[in-house]
């Protein structure tokens, strides 16, 4: 059986359609993992989140079938909804899958001139990251000053709870959504300073929504500080997160948070420059 995506391509679904649809016999062949990757493609043609029932107007695939596929793909991390539940997207594993194909997506593009540039001004490291499930995962980064060893690497994920873009992030959710989020994480004790509870989480997270920055004080990695803003587009939609990071050595966290308004400022730069891509494409 195939489905007819946005450009008109025809994407095969595979077997388990078969008796009920009358599927080709060719088509039966193409299995669970052909059936998922037409799925993605069926996104991929849209170019937008989609609801159940976009999803099943463009799939021969029986209501429960589809549901349990687009549930396994979200579990995987290959689909993801959007806050309210209603819509699913593409997920973020995808980039972890194929990194270099991210290169030229919104989010990056717009932001790698403000990184060069922060960089330079701030002679720290900048990291941008985005949320992956109820964790971090990183998607760029740029060094200036010292070599610093960091946990952080372009396309690697990390904790939200104790590094500075994880909570400028989970700050900026909806309440429903970081109520998800927090419930989701795990606590597992990194430095002498990592938060280990969800109640002193919850309690920071709103100081950080308040104040529109985060800091990490050490709590991933000892010795190693930054402060962190969350990327929120023109509808109110978390894209991701900023940061600069350095070292107890090199800055104290008191005065590396002196470069909170500029971060923001970029952050800000960052979201406007994404919306308008999106509105261009």
């Amino acid at each position: 059986m195939s489905v007819n995506a946005k450009d008109g391509a025809s994407i095969g679904l595979g077997p388990d359609t078969a008796a009920e649809d009358g599927a080709a016999p060719e088509a039966d062949r193409i299995g669970p993992l052909g059936r998922a990757l037409a799925l993605l493609d069926v996104f991929a043609a849209a170019g937008r989140p989609l609801r159940f029932a976009d999803v099943h107007r463009a799939s021969p695939l029986p209501k429960a079938t589809l549901h349990r596929l687009l549930h396994q793909l979200e579990a995987e991390g290959m689909l993801m909804r959007e806050p309210g539940g209603q819509h699913w997207r593409l997920g973020l594993r995808l980039i972890r899958l194929a990194h270099a194909a991210w290169e030229g997506a919104s989010l990056v593009e717009a932001a790698r001139p403000v990184l060069d540039r922060l960089a330079a001004e701030l002679g720290a490291t900048i990291h941008l990251a985005a949320l992956d499930g109820s964790d971090v995962l990183y998607l760029d980064k740029r060094h200036a000053g010292p070599s610093l060893r960091l946990f952080s690497r372009p396309g690697r994920v990390g904790p939200a709870y104790c590094t500075g873009v994880g909570k400028a992030m989970l700050a900026a959710l909806p309440a429903p959504a970081r109520a998800a989020a927090v419930a989701r994480q795990r606590f597992e004790r990194h430095t002498p300073h990592t938060i280990t509870s969800q109640g002193r989480l919850d309690q920071e997270l709103a100081q950080i929504a308040a104040r529109g920055h985060a800091v990490d004080d050490e709590e991933h990695e000892a010795g190693v500080v930054c402060v962190a803003a969350p990327i929120v587009g023109a509808r109110g939609t978390l894209l991701g997160a900023l940061s600069v990071t350095t070292t107890t050595r090199l800055l104290p966290l008191a005065e590396l948070e002196r470069h909170a308004p500029t971060l923001r400022s970029a952050a800000a730069e960052i979201a406007r420059a994404a919306d308008m891509q999106l509105i261009g494409s």
